[in-house]
């Protein structure tokens, strides 16, 4: 009568320890993609706040780029006011297609290419640009981890009971393959 009970309670604490440590392995998963993403957030924030000055550099003489501007100001508080993570990545998109048009337009603008206050901000959107870049691949890999993790046996079964999803990687848009960044 004590051997079973004994195998019983084995099996039973063998089973909750199993469940214990899946979920606190996704747990731990999940929690360095949100943390990825927080990093991307501070610089893709960082981005959106250049938006202002872009504008004010850009305001006084190319008059009839006045649209592009209007749509780079409401993408930014869009983002600013954002809380889903899906939703902000899609803005943020849009703010960087924004901005490549933008600069492309001044191009036409000579006055505007050659002020001081110009030249700063391109360089500041350049090194943001190349920050975002390392923290995509940083979530890129957090989000490799976490989708490994909840694929692998045996954690795939108590992913499945908890219905834990797939997560997609940041996938780059046809423009964002283009963009070579903002030149100098």
């Amino acid at each position: 009568m004590l051997i079973p009970l004994l195998i019983f309670i084995i099996v039973i604490v063998a089973v909750v320890s199993f469940l214990v440590k899946s979920y606190n392995q996704i747990v731990i998963l999940r929690n360095n993609v949100d943390k990825a993403f927080s990093n991307i957030d501070v610089m893709l924030k960082q981005r959106a706040d250049e938006v202002p000055n872009l504008v004010r550099v850009v305001k006084a003489t190319a008059l009839h780029e006045n649209t592009t501007l209007k749509e780079l100001v409401a993408l930014r508080s869009q983002y600013l006011q954002s809380e889903n993570t899906i939703d902000k990545i899609k803005i943020a998109q849009g703010i960087n297609g924004g901005i490549k048009s933008l600069l492309i337009s001044i191009e036409s603008y000579p006055e505007i290419k050659a002020s001081q206050s110009y030249l700063e901000l391109q360089k500041r959107l350049s090194d943001l640009e190349n920050m975002i870049a390392d923290r995509r691949e940083y979530f890129n890999d957090s989000i490799n981890l976490y989708n490994t993790g909840i694929q692998v046996f045996p954690d795939v079964l108590f992913a499945k009971m908890m219905s834990y999803q797939k997560m997609k990687m940041l996938e780059f848009s046809e423009k964002e393959i283009e963009y070579n960044g903002v030149r100098l």
